[in-house]
C-alpha cells in the first residue's frame, strides 16, 4: 500500500515540474516510482497530474499504461516551457549573481536548480528516490535534468569552477549522498533568500560573512609598532590602488593586546569597508573551519569590486599543525595556498600565535608580525584613557608597571569599575579595578599586582655609600653627556646587598629614564626555547619604551658555554650577547657571581664594576645618618669599633635591620648595630660548609 501524504496544491511552477518528471523517468527512477499496484510516492503523483491513478474507479492499476502517461507528461510539459524563463525574481537574482561573479550560462542553470532543490520539499524527495549518489553520479542526474552536456556540468562543478570558488555551490565530494546534500549551497538562508526577496550580495553572506562593529582606538594608539603600520598602511593603499591580487598579513600576539581594534583602526584609516568572517552561524553555533574557508572564499568573490577588507580572526583552528589535531588548511593545502597567491581582497589574518603553522603557508604571508604587550609609556596612555579619573599615582603606577596588561584587561575592568562607581563610591570603584586587573592577570598566568609600589626616593640615595672600585658619579655624568650616542653595557658586580640595584634605579632616574628591572625568575622558564624569547622580549620592550634595562642575576644566562652540558644552555648566552650587543639604549647587568661568567659576555661590557661591603668609615657614616633620622640619641664612640669588625656590612643589611623598625623598635644605637652584627652572622654562617663527611 502506498504511504498518502496530505495533498498540498498543485504549485504553477512547470520548471519543478518539468525536473520532477526528468527525474520520475530516467531509468534508476521509474520502476521504483511506478510499482505493480500503485505509487511509491501519492503525493509525487498528484503533483505530476496522475490523481486519476491514485485511486481508479473504473479501472485497475497500470503500471505500463501509467509509465506510457509519464513520458507523454514529459514530453507536454517540455514542449509548454520550451521558451519561458524562471519565476522573474529567482531569474533576476541568479542574474544578479552571474553579473557580480561572472557566471556562465551553464552555471547560472545548475545555481537555479540547487536553489530550487533546497527549497522545494517535493523535487528534493524526487531526487532522493535516486538513493545516494557520488559525485561522477549526482554530475549525471544534474546533466539529465537540466539537458545539459555532461561534460560542461562536470566542468561547472568542478573545484576550479566559478560557483565553487565563489562558494555559491560546492559538491562533496567525500562520498556517496542525496543530491541535495552532495549540492551544498552558500548557507542554510540563501536558497530562500534567492526566492522570497531582491537579494542584496551582502546579505547573501549571512551567517559567513558580517560587518566588523566600529573600533573605539585609533592608530595613534599603536605607536609602540608604527614602524610595522607606515609599512603596512602604505602596502595596502598601494596594493588596493593597483588591484593587486594576493595581499595577506598575518597579526598575532596574545589575547587582549588589541589585534582586532587594530584591524578596524587600519580600515578606517584606509578609507575601507571592513568584514569579518563569521565564527558563529545565524544560531550561535560554531562554525567549523572548513565552513569559515568557504565562507572567506565566497567573500573574496562577493567583495572584489569593493572597497574592503577581509579580517580572518581565531585562524589557530584553521592553521594548526599538531600532533593531536591538524587544522582544515592542511587537508586543503593547496586550495588555500592559491587562495593566498590569488585572492582579490586584501585579507588581515588575526591569531594568538604562529606557533603550529605550517612554513609553506607563512611564507605566503606579505607581512608577519606580533602586536607585542603595549610598553609603559603606551600602557600609561590606555589606563589614563580608560580610568585615569579613578586612580591616584600611586595606583596608576602601580597598574601601568604590570608588564603584561593589555588594553583588553584594562577595558572590561574600567568598564566595571566606572559601572560600579555610583553604587559603591569613587574609591572602592577604583580599589574594584586594581582587584580585577590583578585577579586576571593571576588567571593568565602572570604576576598579581604588587600591594605598594616600589618608590626610590633619589633625594636620600648618596653614591658616598658605595664601595666601588670606579668613580660612579663621573660615571653617570659621562653616560648623561653620551645619551643617544650608542648602547651602553654595564655589569655590576659584587656581593648581595653592595647597591647593584638602587644604583641602577637611581641611574635611571638621574637620566631621566624609565626603568625596566627583569630578574631571573621573570626570564627563566622550564620550557625549551621560553627563556630566548622572554630576554628578546625584554629587550624589545626596553627599546620601545626609550627604558634603562637592568637584569639582576644576569649570571644565570651568561655561565661559560664551554662547560655547557645542553645545547638550551648554549642558546640562552648566545640569545643573551646577541641582544646585548644590538639593543641601542642602557643595560644595566648585576650579579652576585662573576666567576665563571662567558668570555664573550664580559667583552660585550663597556664597563665592569665591583661594589664592594662598606669600608669602616662608610659604616660609622651611615650609622650616624640612620640614627638621625630615627630621631636615636647620637652613638657613643665606642660603637665605632664594634661596627668596624663587620667586614662583610652592606648598605642592603642597614635596610633589611630599619625595615624591622616598623614592627621592632630600635630603642638605640646599640640596638641597631646589635642588630646588624646578627645580619652579618648569619652571612657568615652561611659560608661555613654544612654537611656529611
Amino acid at each position: 500500500m502506498a504511504y498518502c501524504h496530505a495533498r498540498p496544491p498543485i504549485r504553477q511552477l512547470p520548471h519543478i515540474r518539468l525536473w520532477m518528471l526528468r527525474l520520475v523517468t530516467s531509468p534508476a527512477v521509474l520502476h521504483q516510482f511506478v510499482r505493480k499496484d500503485d505509487f511509491a510516492r501519492d503525493d509525487i503523483a498528484h503533483v505530476l497530474g496522475l490523481d486519476h491513478w491514485i485511486y481508479p474507479e473504473h479501472r485497475s492499476f497500470d503500471p505500463r499504461a501509467v509509465r506510457k502517461e509519464l513520458f507523454q507528461l514529459l514530453e507536454e510539459q517540455h514542449r509548454a516551457w520550451a521558451d519561458r524563463t524562471l519565476p522573474a525574481l529567482l531569474e533576476e537574482n541568479v542574474q544578479q549573481l552571474a553579473t557580480l561573479l561572472g557566471l556562465n550560462e551553464v552555471d547560472k542553470c545548475i545555481l537555479a536548480f540547487a536553489i530550487c532543490l533546497h527549497n522545494d520539499a517535493l523535487l528534493d524527495d524526487t531526487a532522493d528516490m535516486l538513493g545516494p549518489l557520488s559525485t561522477p553520479q549526482a554530475t549525471q542526474t544534474v546533466a539529465l535534468v537540466l539537458q545539459l552536456p555532461e561534460a560542461q556540468v562536470r566542468q561547472s562543478l568542478g573545484s576550479q569552477g566559478t560557483l565553487a570558488r565563489s562558494g555559491l555551490l560546492v559538491v562533496d565530494r567525500t562520498g556517496a549522498s542525496r543530491l541535495k546534500s552532495k549540492l551544498e549551497v552558500l548557507s542554510h538562508t540563501f536558497a530562500d533568500q534567492m526566492e522570497s526577496g531582491r537579494a542584496d550580495p551582502i546579505a547573501l553572506l549571512r551567517g559567513k560573512i558580517q560587518f566588523a562593529a566600529t573600533g573605539h582606538l585609533s592608530l595613534a594608539d599603536y605607536g609602540h609598532v608604527q614602524s610595522t603600520l607606515n609599512i603596512m598602511c602604505s602596502w595596502l593603499r598601494y596594493s588596493q590602488a593597483m588591484q593587486r591580487r594576493g595581499v595577506n598579513v598575518y597579526l598575532y600576539g596574545a589575547p587582549g593586546t588589541g589585534k582586532t581594534e587594530l584591524a578596524r583602526a587600519l580600515a578606517r584609516e584606509l578609507g575601507c569597508e571592513l568584514f569579518e568572517v563569521a565564527t558563529e552561524d545565524e544560531d550561535g553555533d560554531p562554525i567549523s573551519g572548513t565552513q569559515r574557508l568557504r565562507a572567506l572564499r565566497a567573500a573574496q568573490s562577493f567583495l572584489a569590486r569593493r572597497k574592503a577588507l577581509l579580517l580572518f580572526d581565531e585562524v589557530e583552528d584553521v592553521f594548526s599543525d599538531g600532533p593531536q589535531e591538524r587544522g582544515a588548511a592542511q587537508s586543503r593545502k593547496g586550495w588555500l595556498n592559491r587562495t593566498l597567491e590569488d585572492n582579490l581582497v586584501p585579507t588581515l589574518w588575526l591569531s594568538n600565535t604562529v606557533h603550529g603553522m605550517d612554513a609553506a603557508f607563512i611564507r605566503r604571508f606579505d607581512m608577519v608580525f606580533e602586536l607585542p604587550v603595549p610598553p609603559r609609556s603606551q600602557r600609561a596612555r590606555i589606563v589614563q584613557a580608560h580610568c585615569g579619573d579613578l586612580l591616584d599615582a600611586p595606583r596608576l603606577a602601580r597598574v601601568v608597571g604590570a608588564e603584561d596588561l593589555t588594553p583588553a584587561v584594562v577595558a572590561r575592568a574600567a568598564s566595571i569599575a566606572h559601572a560600579l562607581g555610583p553604587v559603591i563610591g569613587r574609591a572602592d570603584s577604583a580599589d574594584a579595578f586594581e582587584h580585577l586587573v590583578s585577579h586576571t592577570l593571576q588567571a593568565q598566568g602572570h604576576r598579581p599586582l604588587p600591594r605598594q609600589q616600589y618608590v626610590h626616593n633619589s633625594d636620600t640615595y648618596d653614591l658616598a655609600f658605595l664601595n666601588a672600585d670606579a668613580d660612579m658619579a663621573e660615571l653617570t655624568h659621562g653616560l648623561r653627556a653620551a645619551s643617544g650616542a650608542g648602547g651602553v653595557r654595564l655589569c655590576l658586580y659584587g656581593a648581595p646587598g653592595t647597591g647593584k640595584t638602587a644604583f641602577g634605579r637611581w641611574m635611571a632616574e638621574q637620566l631621566d629614564l624609565p626603568l625596566m628591572v627583569r630578574r631571573a625568575s621573570d626570564l627563566l622558564s622550564m620550557y625549551v626555547g621560553e627563556a630566548e624569547k622572554n630576554i628578546a622580549r625584554a629587550f624589545r620592550e626596553a627599546q620601545d619604551d626609550g627604558a634603562l634595562l637592568l637584569i639582576d642575576e644576569v649570571d644565570s644566562f651568561l655561565q661559560d658555554r664551554r662547560g655547557a652540558h645542553r645545547s638550551w644552555e648554549v642558546t640562552q648566552v648566545n640569545e643573551m650577547l646577541t641582544q646585548m650587543e644590538d639593543f641601542p639604549g642602557v643595560f644595566i647587568a648585576s650579579t652576585n657571581l662573576m666567576s665563571g661568567l662567558d668570555p664573550a659576555a664580559l667583552r660585550r661590557f663597556d664597563l665592569k664594576v665591583k661594589l664592594d661591603y662598606l669600608k669602616p668609615e662608610q659604616s660609622w657614616a651611615l650609622l650616624l645618618q640612620h640614627c638621625r633620622r630615627l630621631q636615636l640619641p647620637t652613638p657613643a664612640a665606642g660603637l665605632r669599633a664594634r661596627l668596624s669588625r663587620l667586614r662583610q656590612l652592606t648598605p642592603g643589611d642597614f635596610a633589611v635591620v630599619l625595615r624591622s623598625q616598623r614592627f621592632r623598635t630600635l630603642a638605640d644605637a646599640e640596638a641597631l648595630v646589635a642588630s646588624l652584627e646578627r645580619e652579618c652572622t648569619l652571612k657568615e654562617d652561611a659560608n661555613n660548609v654544612i654537611g656529611f663527611l
